[in-house]
């Protein structure tokens, strides 16, 4: 399914930033972030803010559990069956694209959640101790993801996503969201990556152990999500945000449609 696929698309964005090169493990549950002091909670359930429609009893959906051979086959019809055994780690899908999505907008993500496989290669710099920065080449290692991101139909993306929503609903509520709705969450990591600033100079790195981080404090303790945004290079962010914009409009003329 398309909407599937380009969630996936979108977060193997984040994936391709982190340099993992740890074996994968199954995807599990993962509470989201606590506080340490008690957190006063509302009486009842979170009010919806971007409401989709009700999906067609007769749009019937695989049982999570058994839905990748429908995944798989869906992404192969997309990208191919070359580039979905490159990239793709190919199972527990659904729960990989929903916790993905679910940690762009926090400051890391659980690298045992990627729905990819490893990059290839290594994060390229130039320059050496205070000058070092994000080397310009590095923008070519993303290019594949943002070509994939790009080449959806953004209204058949939405439209199929919409029918597919069950899955992704019970996801998200396996997280540790019992009350949540996951597009609420799709929204908001959305609207977080169109907020990442744009940075026409280079972007300077600091090395103080072992990976590298940014020199700007303000760019380092940003989300997962802009991180992405801002590791990937003017070109690509600015294809990436016009895309994100296209499938926020579509997801918002649907709700209204609902």
């Amino acid at each position: 399914m398309r909407a599937l696929a380009a969630a996936a698309a979108l977060g193997a964005l984040v994936w391709y930033v982190i340099e993992a090169r740890d074996a994968r493990a199954p995807a599990t549950a993962v509470p989201p972030e606590t506080a340490g002091a008690p957190v006063a909670r509302p009486a009842g359930p979170p009010a919806i803010q971007h409401p989709l429609p009700v999906p067609s009893p007769a749009d019937s959906l695989p049982q999570i559990d058994v839905s990748d051979a429908m995944l798989r086959q869906d992404l192969v019809r997309l990208i191919g069956r070359e580039a979905f055994d490159a990239l793709v780690y190919p199972s527990t899908l659904v729960r990989r694209i929903v916790a993905t999505i679910d940690n762009l907008p926090r400051r890391a993500a659980p690298r045992r959640m990627m729905p990819l496989n490893p990059v290839p290669g290594a994060f390229k710099v130039s320059g050496q101790g205070d000058q070092t920065e994000i080397a310009a080449e590095n923008s070519a290692r993303y290019a594949p993801y943002v070509r994939a991101l790009e080449s959806v139909d953004t209204a058949a993306l939405v439209a199929v996503y919409v029918r597919a929503y069950p899955l992704f609903q019970q996801a998200y509520r396996e997280l540790g969201y019992p009350d949540g709705y996951f597009n609420d969450r799709l929204v908001a990591a959305l609207e977080d990556m169109l907020a990442a600033p744009e940075i026409g100079a280079p972007v300077k790195l600091v090395r103080p152990k072992v990976f590298y981080e940014f020199a700007d404090p303000a760019l380092e303790t940003a989300s997962a999500g802009q991180k992405i945004m801002i590791r990937m290079g003017a070109d690509n962010a600015r294809r990436v945000k016009a895309k994100l914009r296209e499938i926020r409009q579509a997801l918002a003329a649907a709700g209204a449609r609902q």
